[in-house]
């Protein structure tokens, strides 16, 4: 059942039951009331005449009775009155309402001595009638006084009046309800239903619906309150968006670190085998380059043999150090510590290429639990990559950190790393560089050891035109897979 028609069946219809049994008996108790004075002040007139006729009727003087008789239309609506003998036979009597009696009951009435009042109709008149007996002094009757009261007054009318109530009363009853139910439907009802769309269309999957606050303050507290809830489940999904992204970008990662491993235990055996030979080419033209009968340009060709030679003992160490799985030795390091000593190491290289280096640290700079060596090298790793890119002439630092989370975003305005290389740059021998002047062993070691810490790396496209990378930190060992923001 709809609200309203349940208020109105409820309270409004029991209310208006209770006001109507009420008017009823009011009427009915104002009805009785005219009657009661009616009958009172007709039995008092009768009363009054019946004394002076009394003794009219004992002097047998006719003159005196009517003038008693006329005396009785001076009295408000006395339309009759009339004078019969202990018989029933009229003897004098002036007005309407002569035959409301018959002669039978004026007998009755002599007989017993005691006065009789009826309501009468006659002729399409209605009366109310008192018949009064006559008595000498000695107590014997000599007629009956009857005398009519029209009923020309509001007592004739109670029971229009009741009806007109009545119909005043349903028709009052009925604009009331119909005011009611009209106030409902526009003040209650029809704010309900906007809310009730609103949360239909939010139902079917359109999070953008917001109610409109207006109307009473009781429906502008509840559109309130479901606007705050919708904006809530609002940036509870979005919540939950950034979460589901940044678990599928950890799972993307940890599978790029499975790789990498795997790719590192195979070029650290490969490394391996090819350590020893080139040990023995090494010291063979160590003592070649010793020997006098070669002249100067064979001893050039030497010492290139041997320069490359460590360029590729070189890239084997960098390969058994990227497929060895290090036991981290942490210590406490001071942010502001790193970043000093590793923009000290890079600083060379950044004034050759007229580079400027900004840094955005907070104050004051956290500490994190680290091995300082190894997260040197990831920060020398990364600027020299950024100042090595052709165009680069600016170079930016950035962190932020909560209470078990650190985030180091380093970034370039160079051309950056093309979208389909990006997915690629932290492989084994993977490079953009010339042959000759990059291994791609680089980022692939930076990938390691920050693995090895329990942190994560990954690569965007900055700002400020060039390459970004973002490292992520724990700032200590029960804190892992976090975000700094």
């Amino acid at each position: 059942m709809r609200l309203r028609n349940l208020i109105i069946l409820t309270v409004i219809a029991p209310l208006f039951l209770v006001l109507l049994i009420f008017s009823l008996v009011a009427i009915k108790s104002l009805e009785d009331n005219v009657r009661s004075r009616l009958e009172r002040e007709v039995q008092v007139i009768t009363n009054v005449i019946g004394t002076t006729l009394s003794h009219s009727l004992s002097r047998d003087a006719a003159e005196p009775l009517e003038e008693s008789l006329y005396s009785a239309f001076s009295f408000h609506r006395i339309y009759g009155a009339y004078v019969f003998d202990p018989n029933g036979q009229e003897i004098y009597g002036l007005g309407l309402g002569q035959a409301l009696f018959s002669p039978q009951v004026i007998r009755d009435v002599a007989e017993h001595r005691e006065m009789r009042a009826a309501y009468r109709e006659h002729e399409g008149w209605h009366y109310y009638s008192v018949l009064k007996p006559l008595t000498s002094p000695t107590g014997e009757v000599h007629g009956v006084l009857q005398v009519n009261r029209l009923n020309t007054g509001i007592e004739n009318y109670t029971g229009v009046l009741s009806q007109l109530a009545l119909l005043a009363f349903i028709i009052g009853a009925s604009g009331i309800v119909f005011g009611i139910w009209w106030g409902f439907r526009r003040h209650i009802e029809r704010p309900l239903e906007r809310l009730l769309a609103v949360m239909q269309r939010v139902e079917e999957g359109d999070r953008r619906q917001r109610a409109v606050v207006e109307g009473p303050q009781e429906y502008k507290r509840l559109a309130t309150a479901l606007n705050g809830m919708l904006d809530a489940m609002v940036e509870k999904d979005a919540d939950i968006e950034a979460r589901r992204r940044k678990e599928i970008e950890l799972e993307k990662r940890l599978r790029k670190s499975k790789k990498l491993a795997e790719l590192g235990v195979l070029a650290a055996g490969v490394a391996h085998e090819i350590g020893a030979p080139l040990t023995v080419i090494n010291g063979q033209a160590q003592r070649l380059s010793r020997r006098e009968r070669i002249g100067d340009d064979e001893r050039a060709r030497l010492g290139r043999i041997r320069g490359e030679v460590e360029r590729i003992v070189e890239i084997v160490r960098q390969l058994m150090e990227l497929g060895r799985r290090h036991n981290v030795e942490k210590a406490p390091l001071s942010l502001s510590e790193l970043v000093n000593t590793s923009c000290s190491l890079v600083e060379e290289d950044l004034e050759q290429n007229a580079i400027d280096l900004e840094l955005d640290l907070p104050s004051p700079t956290p500490e994190l639990l680290a091995n300082g060596q190894q997260l040197v090298q990831v920060l020398t790793n990364l600027l020299r990559n950024a100042a090595q890119a052709k165009g680069v002439s600016r170079v930016r630092i950035t962190c932020r950190h909560d209470d078990s989370w650190l985030t180091l975003w380093v970034e370039d305005d160079g051309p950056g790393i093309a979208a389909e290389n990006q997915s690629r740059v932290f492989d084994p021998f993977f490079t953009t560089k010339p042959v000759g002047q990059g291994s791609g062993l680089g980022l692939s070691m930076v990938h390691r050891i920050i693995n090895d810490h329990g942190g994560t790396v990954g690569v965007f496209d900055s700002e400020l035109g060039g390459a970004g990378f973002e490292v992520g930190l724990p700032l200590n060992d029960t804190a892992l897979g976090g975000v700094a923001k």
